[in-house]
């Protein structure tokens, strides 16, 4: 791995010894003697957080995991205007810039051929923490990986996959992963205005993966083994627009945004149809769309996920950096 750009570059080779190092960080960080060793593994290294679109748990993750690490961090929020970025300076630049002063770049953009820029002139690595409407490929290793620690296994699964699929760069990568993995069958709940891009469905069809679309997300939920559930990207399109497919998938008349995402939810009535041992996911921040009476659920693993990020994304930039 010279770079971390999109989950098409894995194979389930590349994720068995990713997922093997991840177990190792995880077990090491639940002892002092573990993060004594993790913290003294690339002492004297740098790494790069250059985020020019908002994060919580993307940025947070990746420098808990650089210091657990031992290594420093030099960051910067809100590129966009915090950085030279304001003044016109292109994204070449700062990322040749920035390669000056780190050893890894962890980088989150607009554009969604950004990350694939930053690594044509970057000597450093660079990870794609987020890239427009197109990937986030390190947030799909650790959807992976824990739908591998909840399900104990990464095949033969139905997985839904809901929400605004048109925007949503979690779920595209996700879905490219599970192709990876044989008898998987992947159900997409949107709006014709919203529905996962088509490039996706022609490399589950490549990859022999079998897919469908529905707006009837009762019906979808019924038989998952996994739900991983979207927000709506109300700021990569339109609201209106946006309401149009939430009433077309309702099916009924609401009131007006921006209390629409509210009613297209995972809420106590669906997980009645669900079956016991389904696994609900989410990449957050979530709205709406999961009910906060969802989390008592012991089926709710979507804070699960966040702690995962951290040992998945430690052990990336120990494999990054070795």
């Amino acid at each position: 791995m010279q770079h971390i750009l999109s989950a098409r570059q894995f194979d389930q080779e590349a994720i068995a010894d990713i997922f093997a190092r991840t177990d190792l960080v995880r077990e090491q960080l639940a002892t002092r003697d573990g993060r004594r060793e993790l913290a003294a593994s690339h002492l004297g290294e740098v790494a790069a957080t250059l985020f020019y679109e908002p994060s919580t748990r993307t940025r947070l993750s990746f420098e808990s995991a650089a210091a657990r690490l031992g290594m420093g961090i030099i960051s910067t929020e809100n590129a966009k205007e915090y950085s030279s970025s304001i003044k016109g300076e292109s994204l070449e630049d700062s990322i040749r810039t920035v390669a000056a002063y780190a050893g890894v770049i962890i980088m989150r953009h607009g554009d969604d051929d950004s990350a694939e820029r930053a690594a044509a002139v970057s000597p450093v690595p660079v990870i794609n923490a987020g890239a427009g409407k197109g990937e986030h490929p390190t947030q799909s290793l650790l959807d992976l990986y824990t739908i591998r620690h909840e399900a104990g296994r990464t095949d033969d699964l139905k997985v839904v996959i809901g929400g605004d699929l048109a925007h949503g760069r979690t779920a595209r990568s996700l879905a490219q992963l599970l192709s990876l993995y044989p008898n998987n069958h992947l159900t997409f709940v949107s709006t014709p205005e919203l529905q996962i891009g088509q490039d996706i469905l022609d490399h589950l069809d490549e990859r022999g993966t079998t897919h469908e679309q529905t707006d009837d997300m009762f019906g979808a939920l019924h038989e998952a083994d996994v739900v991983y559930w979207t927000r709506l990207q109300k700021e990569r399109h339109a609201s209106v627009a946006a309401g149009r497919g939430l009433r077309k998938l309702l099916g009924k008349k609401l009131p007006a945004a921006p209390t629409l995402e509210s009613a297209f939810s995972i809420n106590q009535a669906a997980l009645q149809v669900m079956k016991p041992a389904t696994i609900i996911m989410h990449p957050l921040p979530r709205n709406h769309e999961i009910e906060a009476s969802v989390d008592a659920d012991p089926r709710a693993k979507y804070f699960d996920q966040v702690k995962n990020g951290l040992y998945v994304r430690t052990a990336l930039l120990d494999m990054l950096s070795k």
